[in-house]
């Protein structure tokens, strides 16, 4: 299996276990300040990223504007659950070409543009993407005062560990 699947599915994992231990109330809690998003809303985001890139057209296009944005999986875990099974599962049956030239229509703030990739690259852009959410996630943890049994969630695997204090 290439490097830049297995990465993304042990990224993925962390999801399942995040929504395995919080509660559909936690997952739709909207109310830590400043942007008042919630755990649900993230994990749709990724997943829909995620659902963009399978759904790549004849022409070899990804689409990142048309996400499905399934409300139901911004509050139900189980919800989230399944959609994020199906999306490992499409992971751990992919058989692309990583080096694939696509084109990849997005809005990077005026207005839809298409800029070419390959098929790697965006899955390397997906993985870094939810790692960004992971962060913004571990934030309403925090806030929420939910305590996550993973001290990497929401770090790049390139962020340096901080060190404890010599005494």
């Amino acid at each position: 299996m290439n490097i830049i699947i297995k990465s993304t599915l042990k990224t993925l994992q962390k999801s399942q276990s995040l929504l395995n231990n919080i509660t559909d109330d936690q997952l739709c809690n909207a109310t830590v300040p400043p942007y008042c998003s919630s755990i649900g809303s993230h994990i749709r985001h990724i997943l829909d990223f995620y659902e963009c890139i399978f759904n790549m057209n004849s022409e070899n296009q990804v689409d990142l504007t048309a996400r499905s944005r399934n409300t139901d999986v911004e509050s139900k875990c189980g919800c989230a659950n399944e959609y994020l099974s199906s999306i490992i599962e499409r992971l751990n049956s992919l058989d692309f070409d990583m080096n694939k030239p696509i084109s990849v229509i997005d809005d990077l703030g005026l207005g839809k543009v298409e800029i070419p990739y390959t098929y790697g690259a965006l899955l390397a852009q997906a993985n870094s993407h939810t790692i960004h959410h992971y962060a913004i996630i571990n934030y309403i943890f925090e806030r929420l005062g939910i305590l996550l049994n993973d001290s990497d969630f929401g770090y790049n695997p390139t962020t340096p560990k901080q060190k404890a204090p010599l005494n």
